[in-house]
């Protein structure tokens, strides 16, 4: 079973849903069965590497609502990130442009990696509140999970993997996706948000039936008589006996 997840490392729901899909993932008897693919999807590719804005003020701008209310609403994200074992600090998060830790992910993937460096990118930013956009925090986050944090800069200094992320991009858009997390299974079977990990339990236990049900012979005939050389012949039906 392949389950393909579209997220951004600046998106509180996606890390979320990966606790979510992470722990119905661990109840399921067949685990072991199941591909995860991360996708990259930017939900601002034209947002600065480096600005002033805190959080709360870029939320505002993009709602259109008080700076309170900004507050008010990551409070309850912050909570519901809690409740999965996660630790957001939005006072101190930095908001940045995501494009090169997508090209690091995806470096990452192609060293055996990517599962780490997700998972290391995420809690760099929703919890110890690192710039994911300064090429130098990057290759120190790479370094963490075993990549060579010199070839890591080297990488980082050009656009090698950009083309790896506008892939998954333009995979998103011919499957009309355009929120995060989005979670794919089979290419068949679509779960969007952060839902409760009773949902993916559900659907991973669907597909898996659905994979290993036995394959059923449908009989497709027409009334049409066909000539035959006798009425009781073995062949009179288009088919040969025994």
């Amino acid at each position: 079973m392949k389950v393909e997840i579209w997220s951004d490392f600046a998106c509180p729901f996606c890390y979320i849903g990966k606790r979510r899909f992470e722990a119905a993932l661990s109840q399921f008897p067949h685990k072991e069965k199941v591909e995860t693919i991360f996708r990259s999807f930017e939900l601002d590719p034209h947002a600065k590497r480096d600005t002033d804005e805190t959080i709360y003020d870029v939320l505002a701008a993009k709602y259109g609502m008080p700076v309170e209310k900004a507050k008010d609403m990551t409070a309850q994200v912050a909570q519901q990130a809690k409740e999965v074992g996660l630790e957001y600090h939005f006072d101190t998060m930095i908001h940045t442009n995501t494009a090169d830790a997508h090209r690091l992910a995806h470096y990452a993937n192609a060293h055996g990696k990517m599962k780490e460096m997700i998972e290391r990118l995420l809690k760099a930013y929703f919890t110890e509140s690192l710039h994911l956009g300064d090429h130098q925090v990057l290759a120190k986050l790479a370094a963490e999970i075993g990549l060579d944090q010199e070839k890591t800069l080297a990488m980082l200094a050009g656009d090698d993997y950009s083309e790896n992320v506008q892939a998954d991009k333009q995979k998103a858009a011919a499957l009309s996706i355009n929120a995060v997390p989005f979670f794919v299974f089979n290419e068949k079977y679509a779960v969007s948000g952060a839902q409760p990990g009773e949902v993916f339990f559900n659907v991973l236990n669907k597909v898996w039936e659905e994979e290993s049900a036995a394959p059923t012979l449908q009989f497709v005939q027409t009334d049409e008589k066909k000539e035959t050389a006798g009425e009781n012949d073995n062949c009179s039906d288009g088919s040969c006996k025994i």
